[in-house]
């Protein structure tokens, strides 16, 4: 039916009929996946017995390898390249003999793990394959350290590693393990045989009906009943054959992968878990402060973190308003899952929707692929919408769908996710006013606004001021590897008095600033920006250099205004400063009396 005599009619003898390459055998078959011999036939009437000689690719009944097998009219013989088929009498070839094709369910699978016990026999091609399984089952129970190799993902290390393996050790020109719905670079697998694998999940060999072209072969890898990734092989080269018994080979290496897969897959996210977590841990200690006000906020959150309610959380930049929600979420019942930090102010519309709901692949120009966003990514977590006062009014009213039916769909799709998340939301605009204004939705307000949470400015809990700015020291002087053994007096006086409108950011900055450019194990008045030391304290006396740099300022600002006729943006124009700026140096200097006074 296929190979060199195909379409030949071989009438088998009484006794013994060899076939092998050799010159010496009843019938010669000039193949490479022949042995020299092969097989025998050993005919008595109609009775015939088929007998393997230990030849080195085996010898297959029905797709299954034998040592020893009484045939029956009907049965498709495998030797190297051809396939011939045994009948009796009148009995005629159907048709469909003529197939290339082959299909084989992993629970039919001769070394299937799963199936009932099947008697193999003991021929060279079976003790063959059982010594592959055996060195793919020990590449597979070890690829847990793998993951560290060049810091790749444990799935990736494990397709690689599988993929090499596999080419090792069945005769293909390449090997490849897919992910459906993954683009892949370089060689891709055959589509139409790709495509039949992820359908019916089903292991599939399909070759020509001469055996003279391409041979394809591929087993699906089902975990937990669903298709994680299908094994692919593939040879052109006539000396290098894929047949009917790589086949089972192959569907028994992909059930034994499904379990190595599953394992990856969680080392994966135990792996992504524990940055997160580790990530988590260093802002822990950011959150300082032993004053009245943030005690009642700790409170507070200790109160709300428990519950599922939506939390707005009200504070001036630098507040720290993202450590209020990470709180939240550490002493929730999400703790074990995500947390999703948005930058609402940071993206342009379009690419925000993409980054909040995600896109399905083609849904617009670079969309090359599916994408999760950002909220179906914290599904059983907690989401942070920052800078909530920012979003567009349509971006506004697919959110409030979120927040009502706690469902969305990805841009481009159809398909409705289920989000079973928790939403904080934060801003330092004035919602109230917006709403007024008419910039931000009313309906949306009242969705977020179930519990308000408000970060006290650093202005409004000056006790946690220098505190805070030992802290920050002591963890800059370790990242720059610098001792600082603490603040001088005129330092803390400086920091004490002033109003810091940038709050807890602006204080860290600066203590930063002071740690990476001073010269002495004490940060001192100098070591600060400029901008803190304008209004020197009272307790602070002034040195000679100090005193005189005050006082010529004072001179060229008065100049300034008396040339300028006492109008405020002439006299900013004419120091090259501005009027804001001005309005600041004014106050600071007091100079405000000696203006009006002078301008009379």
């Amino acid at each position: 039916m296929r190979g060199p005599l195909k379409g030949s009619t071989i009438a088998l003898p009484e006794g013994a009929y060899s076939i092998g390459r050799h010159g010496a055998n009843s019938l010669q078959l000039e193949d490479h996946g022949v042995s020299r011999q092969h097989c025998i036939f050993t005919r008595s009437g109609n009775h015939c017995e088929l007998k393997d000689l230990e030849s080195r690719n085996g010898t297959f009944v029905n797709g299954a390898p034998v040592t020893v097998q009484q045939l029956e009219s009907g049965d498709e013989i495998r030797i190297g390249g051809s396939l011939l088929v045994f009948l009796t009498g009148t009995q005629q070839v159907s048709s469909g003999a003529d197939t290339n094709t082959r299909q084989l369910r992993a629970e039919d699978s001769l070394y299937s793990a799963s199936s009932e016990q099947k008697d193999i026999s003991p021929s060279y091609r079976a003790v063959n394959d059982l010594r592959t399984l055996l060195r793919v089952s020990s590449m597979l129970h070890s690829f847990r350290g793998l993951h560290d190799v060049q810091g790749l993902p444990a799935a990736e290390v494990l397709r690689s590693h599988l993929a090499s393996l596999l080419l090792e050790l069945i005769p293909a020109e390449r090997a490849g393990v897919f992910i459906p719905l993954q683009e892949v670079e370089g060689w891709k697998p055959d589509a139409e045989v790709f495509q039949q694998i992820c359908r019916e999940q089903v292991a599939v060999w399909v070759e020509d009906a001469d055996g003279a072209g391409l041979a394809q072969l591929g087993a699906p890898v089902i975990v937990r009943g669903e298709l994680a990734a299908v094994i692919y092989l593939e040879s052109a080269d006539p000396t290098r054959r894929l047949d009917e018994g790589h086949l089972q080979l192959v569907t028994a290496v992909a059930e034994m992968a499904s379990g190595a897969w599953e394992n990856a897959t969680i080392l994966g996210w135990l792996q992504q878990e524990n940055e997160r977590l580790k990530t988590e841990l260093k802002l822990e200690h950011d959150m300082l402060g032993s004053s009245a006000k943030m005690r009642d906020l700790q409170r507070q959150i200790a109160k709300v973190a428990s519950s599922n309610s939506n939390v707005l959380i009200l504070g001036e930049s630098g507040t720290g308003k993202e450590l209020i929600a990470r709180a939240l979420h550490r002493n929730s019942l999400r703790a074990g899952g995500p947390f999703v930090a948005i930058n609402c102010a940071a993206l342009a519309d379009t690419l925000l929707e993409s980054e909040l709901f995600g896109h399905e692949k083609g849904a617009f120009t670079g969309a090359v692929a599916q994408k999760k966003g950002k909220l179906e990514m914290a599904v059983s977590g907690t989401v942070l919408l920052d800078e909530i006062g920012e979003l567009s009014p349509i971006l506004q009213a697919k959110l409030l769908r979120v927040l009502q039916e706690r469902e969305m769909e990805r841009v481009g799709g159809t398909k409705t996710i289920k989000l079973d998340i928790r939403v904080l939301a934060a801003t330092n605009r004035d919602l109230d006013e917006a709403v007024k204004q008419g910039t931000f939705r009313q309906d949306l307000y009242y969705r977020l606004n179930v519990v308000v949470l408000k970060a006290p400015a650093l202005r409004d809990r000056p006790e946690d001021t220098l505190p805070l700015a030992e802290h920050f020291a002591k963890k800059f002087a370790r990242e720059c590897g610098r001792k600082i053994t603490g603040l001088a007096p005129a330092a803390r006086a400086y920091l004490r008095g002033y109003s810091w409108p940038g709050n807890v950011r602006e204080l860290e900055n600066a203590i930063e600033r002071a740690v990476v450019l001073g010269s002495t194990d004490t940060i001192l008045p100098e070591d600060l920006p400029e901008h803190i030391r304008e209004s020197r304290p009272a307790e602070v006396s002034a040195s000679l250099y100090e005193g005189a740099v005050e006082e010529a300022k004072r001179k060229v600002v008065l100049k300034a205004f008396e040339q300028a006729n006492y109008e405020h943006e002439i006299a900013a124009k004419i120091l090259g400063l501005h009027p804001n700026y001005l309005h600041k140096l004014i106050r600071t200097m007091d100079l405000k009396a000696a203006i009006k006074k002078a301008g009379k």
